[in-house]
């Protein structure tokens, strides 16, 4: 999967997606057959430009589980097992299963979901059919350049994978970096290493102090990038740190003051001395269906992703159809 432009050795083009929400409505149309494509041909296209592809897939896939027994719980998310096929036409190497849907519907759908993305030739990371396995980074490869994912979510707890059992990988951020996530980043085998973390809560506009905080201790430890996810709504970047994607595709009413119903598709050239380049693609997402932003909504995005960098001393030029920023990483520039 992935693109195919010529590009140097030392350096790699990410696509990266935030919550992606493949169940409740957005699974109606899937199964429906002949079904209608739940990403526009630009959308595709703009995914399939760079050499790899690894977003959060916020649901479950699987036919099979019952509602996890968690008490006040109120959104449970399964995807059919046809899903995959969105994935796959989409042009997704990996997604992360580290979040608070991956066991919705219990280990079984847990364990349904990874042999169907590997059925279908995707890999995943953050969750696991053990402890081990959950908090193992994964290591994609692009010719000679060699990236290592990790993924992890600060909640919920009931979902950690232990040690005998399946689960994700969880690291409760509110109270540091746990020693595991250091470890893990240190003894990758890799050119870049990407920490994709599903922290903090949701339908907030910027990051909270423990997030802040969490993203300098993963930088500190070796990470090349961190791109978070969770709040639904997209955040400013500073420093090798994109605190929040924002939402991909869903089918979730929307908050008309931080309008969630608006997102960005990131672009990353990435090196080991950290991203040389980002650009943000601004994303009008309707119910089950994702396609470029335009007119008032595209200059709402420009508008929101300018202030919420510049907030963080990052500057923002704006282009046609997307926005760039290039982060610095140094000793003096870090979050």
């Amino acid at each position: 999967m992935g693109g195919s432009r010529a590009r140097s050795t030392n350096e790699i083009r990410l696509c990266l997606a935030g919550d992606t929400m493949l169940g409740r409505g957005v699974a109606e149309v899937i199964r429906h057959p002949g079904h209608p494509r739940l990403f526009s041909d630009d959308v595709v296209t703009f995914v399939r430009s760079a050499d790899l592809c690894i977003l959060n897939l916020e649901c479950c896939l699987s036919d099979r589980g019952e509602r996890w027994p968690a008490p006040g719980k109120p959104f449970f998310f399964r995807a059919p097992p046809k899903a995959t096929d969105v994935l796959s036409d989409l042009g997704v190497d990996c997604v992360t299963l580290a979040n608070n849907h991956a066991l919705d519907y219990g280990y079984d759908a847990l364990v349904d979901t990874m042999a169907l993305l590997e059925d279908a030739g995707i890999t995943y990371v953050g969750a696991g059919r053990n402890l081990d396995e959950a908090t193992t980074p994964l290591i994609l490869e692009h010719g000679d350049f060699r990236v290592a994912v990790l993924g992890l979510t600060d909640h919920p707890r009931d979902y950690a994978a232990s040690h005998n059992g399946a689960g994700v990988a969880f690291a409760d951020l509110t109270q540091g970096v746990p020693a595991w996530v250091t470890d893990r980043i240190t003894t990758c085998d890799a050119d870049v290493v990407l920490v994709t973390p599903h922290w903090g809560p949701n339908m907030t506009s910027h990051p909270t102090d423990y997030i802040q905080t969490a993203a300098r201790d993963l930088m500190e430890a070796g990470a090349t990038l961190v791109a978070g996810h969770s709040a639904h709504v997209f955040h400013g970047l500073r420093s090798g740190v994109l605190f929040d994607l924002g939402d991909f595709i869903d089918d979730y009413a929307t908050d008309p003051r931080l309008r969630n119903d608006l997102g960005l598709l990131w672009l990353v050239t990435l090196q080991a001395s950290g991203p040389q380049k980002v650009e943000a693609i601004p994303l009008k997402l309707d119910y089950c269906h994702t396609k470029l932003a335009e007119g008032d909504d595209l200059l709402w995005i420009r508008r929101r992703f300018r202030r919420a960098c510049a907030a963080m001393g990052t500057e923002v030029e704006v282009l046609a159809d997307r926005l760039i920023a290039r982060p610095r990483r140094t000793r003096e520039d870090r979050v």
